[in-house]
């Protein structure tokens, strides 16, 4: 299974997003810098602090130019009422059936009992330029997704 690395290019691939529309990543691609992040599950504790403080640093990821967008595997109306209930107004992807994130490569954690939380920041290229990877430190995706863009601004 190839894995996606920094100096990699993304994949192209479509998805539906909450609101059941689809959402094709070339939309985006070359446009935007982009911050996509695989989480385990909505509504768990370590996912729903991450979702939170990608969408209260939503205004600085807008500022770097950059889109967020979540992807797990539950179904769209779960992501659709994750993210009515804590207010998300970015992108979350349902992949059911994990096509996407095997694509990635995303790695499982705890002996292959729950998906990887893995984020990817792809600049405007489309090329992936960081990867973080942690189970639990959940937060800290969206503080290291930010330091790499304000960098790239610089």
């Amino acid at each position: 299974m190839n894995k996606i690395q920094v100096g990699s290019n993304i994949p192209s691939f479509k998805l539906l997003d909450q609101h059941g529309e689809e959402f094709d990543i070339n939309s985006v691609l070359g446009k935007k810098n982009l911050v996509i992040y695989f989480y385990p599950k909505d509504d768990s504790p370590g996912c729903t602090a991450e979702a939170c403080y990608f969408q209260d640093q939503f205004e600085v990821f807008k500022e770097a130019d950059a889109e967020v967008i979540g992807i797990s595997s539950q179904s769209v109306k779960s992501h659709k009422q994750f993210a009515e209930k804590y207010r998300l107004t970015y992108t979350l992807l349902s992949d059911m059936g994990n096509k996407i994130r095997k694509l990635f490569g995303v790695p499982a954690n705890f002996f292959g009992l729950l998906p990887g939380r893995v984020t990817y920041i792809v600049d405007k290229t489309g090329k992936v330029i960081f990867m973080f990877n942690s189970q639990i430190q959940a937060t800290k995706h969206v503080d290291e997704a930010l330091k790499i863009l304000q960098n790239l601004g610089q």
